[in-house]
């Protein structure tokens, strides 16, 4: 398959015009436990554009996974809201789909099975043609149509996450949650599936909303970076915003004097003003 990436985002081009896609209102969430109220998020506010590349990324606790899980539907914020297209998220729905750093397939079916079984799940009225169309399109946009009838148990790890990747994408989400999807794998083959991701992601036009611990990934992906604050109560520190033109060459934009601003920008936040203490882990 031959990808033609636009020049620029989606979000570029209509953020001026469209309401945002996503908006986080007044954003809190309190855990209760045996030591009482644990106050993890506060007074998360944000807006997210149809077709925006957004990565998350703060120290370990900061509630970044809390926070997308209340896109995706799996949590309820204890006060503000999601809202999607103007309406309350209140549980989970295939417009939302999540790829887990742990793939979360199932091992004992293919490839191919995976991804069928998600468009099944929510396309049934297609006809079975259409279904394995669709799935072997999919696969086939990951690379990895040669292996649709490998069993998971014989994938590599990188090969299961273009599976994991795959099956979030058949279905045709508008918003795709990547929660640090590329942590367990080495370094060639996540920047393998980096160039992979920005190439479907021009394609497909889905908003991705993704986790990350990695600066350099964020700058080479985002659009823009949410950078949070340590918790408790941790909220949205600072947001940087990420405009390189796309599509984007990873040499190209190591060479180019802002790419080490927003790095250093980045790493101040982190590691400065917002270090852990030392007797927090």
């Amino acid at each position: 398959m031959t990808y033609a990436p636009p020049l620029a985002s989606a979000a570029q081009t209509t953020a001026a015009s469209a309401p945002p896609l996503l908006r986080f209102d007044e954003l809190s969430m309190v855990y209760s436990t045996p030591r009482g109220p644990y106050p993890v998020l506060a007074n998360i506010n944000l807006q997210v554009n149809q077709g925006e590349f957004v990565c998350v990324i703060g120290h370990s606790g900061c509630g970044k996974s809390t926070l997308l899980n209340m896109v995706s539907g799996f949590a309820t914020p204890t006060s503000g809201q999601v809202l999607l297209k103007g309406q309350p998220i209140t549980r989970p729905g295939p417009d939302r789909m999540v790829v887990f750093q742990g793939y979360a397939l199932l091992p004992w079916l293919t490839a191919y099975d995976n991804v069928h079984l998600a468009i099944d799940s929510v396309k049934p009225t297609l006809s079975e043609a259409e279904k394995r169309e669709i799935a072997i399109e999919h696969l086939e946009m990951v690379g990895l149509g040669a292996a649709a009838e490998k069993k998971i148990t014989q994938l590599s790890g990188g090969m299961k996450q273009r599976v994991a990747i795959a099956r979030a994408l058949a279905i045709r989400p508008e918003v795709l949650i990547l929660d640090e999807p590329f942590g367990a794998l080495d370094a060639i083959t996540k920047e393998e599936l980096q160039e992979e991701l920005l190439k479907i992601w021009n394609t497909q036009k889905c908003t991705v909303l993704m986790i990350t611990h990695d600066i350099d990934e964020a700058l080479f992906l985002a659009d823009r970076l949410v950078m949070m604050t340590n918790g408790p109560s941790a909220g949205i520190g600072e947001v940087m915003t990420i405009d390189f033109p796309r599509p984007r060459d990873r040499e190209v934009i190591m060479e180019d004097p802002r790419y080490y601003e927003l790095r250093n920008s980045a790493l101040d936040f982190l590691y400065n003003r917002f270090a852990h203490d030392a007797d927090e882990g």
